[in-house]
């Protein structure tokens, strides 16, 4: 007998069942929980999983703000950019970026996580980012979920 008696299901678009999940980012440390919600937004918990197709969830992110950071990181780690003009690199410690951008750190945590390609620009498009606990997707109606239950 020469058939299979299996099939590889590969998802696409049609056959992808997006839901929108609700992330307390409040206490939770950030690499780990940008790796979870990173998985989340490709779709890798779920059992159809495809690695070409955006099969993941939308995320939102929660009280940003009260994301830990373990160490002396507050103060040792810099976030490094480029302005385009000779001499233009410019550095910020995690703990002024709080204060004035803190759902950046938990953006740009993700983001690096996340496929540098298009997929990974329009997986990137699926996460919200909120600093306090109020959102503006209740229209979603988001289930939220607890992040210490993922692997």
């Amino acid at each position: 007998m020469d058939t299979l008696s299996y099939k590889t299901i590969s998802a696409n678009k049609a056959t992808v069942q997006k839901e929108w999940l609700l992330v307390d980012a409040e206490g939770q440390t950030l690499g780990r929980m940008a790796s979870k919600v990173a998985k989340i937004l490709r779709g890798k918990y779920k059992t159809n999983y495809t690695p070409h197709v955006d099969c993941g969830d939308n995320v939102i992110v929660i009280n940003a703000e009260k994301v830990q950071l373990t160490g002396n990181k507050w103060a040792d780690k810099t976030y490094s950019r480029y302005t385009g003009y000779p001499g233009g690199q410019r550095s910020t410690s995690a703990a002024s970026l709080l204060e004035k951008h803190p759902e950046r750190i938990v953006e740009k945590s993700v983001k690096g996580m996340l496929p540098k390609n298009r997929l990974g620009a329009d997986l990137f498009r699926n996460l919200k980012v909120y600093a306090g606990s109020e959102h503006g997707q209740e229209a979603q109606k988001p289930k939220a979920i607890n992040l210490n239950d993922y692997k």
